[in-house]
């Protein structure tokens, strides 16, 4: 059965990264990509510190106490010290900025009068800096599809980070040759009404980056964000979509998933457990195990690794279908756990 979206109060709004063609952003590197074997390998861990106002971010902490390496491949050729962060990033890439004002235009926005380089903290290590460089270079646009306007409160201009190749151990391996690639930001407002209005703003915005050209094509260069929320439930931002088929199909799921998680919270709240109900009291279950036919829990069982329970009062037929997976997701976020 199809929902009736305006009923539940679905709030979408749609971030869209594209990268430009031109070279990287604050350096004269090329933005290429490369498979060959990198010939510069440089291995460093994060440090925590206190920001400006003398805290220390928990995001930032978390990555921290994870003590993971992080590994950076690059070549000698076609990339610099910039991108390593042993030097001072130059001045901004001037066809990169040019470019993403003509979109700006075609987006109806107001460009800034003066251009101000900004910094996002990023902590997973995909930029070498600690830090993303992006700068807001217009407002306040639009675009219509069909009887409706869609606002585009922010159009920025940014850098991609480094790829993510694999993991070695508690290390993490990027390659810096997509680090500084120009990346034209383009934010939407929460007006979008269905999953598939969704599908034509995010067609109708590409159709216009392709149409002023210097933006770059295929898997990986364009990238959708969507942001979705229903009335009682969360705003969350599903990252990476990349095609437009697939975006009425993750709003739809999202959608469900908030529903199916609103209709638990109030069955909770009608069988009176709160939340000071559920005690960090675990249990070590090892023994249970012991013969158990799973080669995966036997392994691991015999490696020293401890099978623990947790008792959740009052959740008795909640944990079947979707909620015992999703409680599984933020334990192996949030944890060491091998699985649950």
């Amino acid at each position: 059965m199809e929902l009736d979206y305006d009923e539940i109060g679905l709030r979408c709004g749609i971030e869209i990264h594209q990268q430009l063609d031109t070279d990287k952003l604050f350096c004269s590197c090329p933005s290429i990509l490369r498979d060959d074997e990198p010939d510069i390998v440089v291995r460093r861990r994060m440090r925590v510190v206190a920001g400006e106002i003398g805290e220390i971010d928990p995001a930032a902490l978390h990555e921290f106490l994870r003590k993971r390496e992080l590994i950076y491949e690059a070549y000698s050729d076609t990339n610099c010290l910039v991108e390593l962060d042993e030097e001072p990033p130059h001045k901004i890439n001037m066809d990169a900025l040019e470019t993403a004002m003509k979109v700006a235009l075609m987006l109806n926005a107001r460009i800034v009068d003066q251009l101000q380089i900004m910094r996002k903290t990023v902590i997973d290590g995909s930029n070498t800096s600690g830090f993303q460089r992006t700068a807001l270079i217009a407002m306040d646009g639009f675009i219509e599809i069909g009887n409706s306007r869609i606002g585009i409160p922010t159009i920025c201009i940014e850098e991609d980070s480094a790829r993510r190749i694999r993991e070695e151990g508690n290390g993490i391996v990027y390659r810096v040759d997509r680090l500084g690639i120009p990346l034209i930001e383009i934010a939407t407002s929460s007006e979008i009404k269905n999953p598939e209005q969704a599908r034509e703003v995010a067609e109708k915005i590409g159709t216009i980056l392709r149409t002023v050209g210097r933006v770059k094509r295929g898997i990986g260069t364009i990238r959708q964000d969507l942001n979705i929320s229903i009335s009682k439930g969360e705003r969350i931002e599903v990252k990476g979509v990349q095609d437009l088929r697939l975006i009425p199909k993750v709003i739809k799921f999202e959608v469900n998933r908030q529903i199916m998680l609103i209709a638990i919270r109030e069955e909770l709240r009608r069988r009176g457990i709160k939340k000071s109900d559920i005690k960090e009291e675990f249990i070590d279950i090892g023994d249970v195990f012991k013969n158990t036919k799973s080669k995966l829990v036997s392994n691991s069982l015999k490696r020293g690794l401890m099978a623990m329970s947790l008792i959740l009062r009052g959740f008795g037929g909640l944990l079947r279908d979707r909620l015992g997976p999703e409680i599984a997701q933020y334990v192996r976020a949030k944890s060491n756990a091998k699985g649950i």
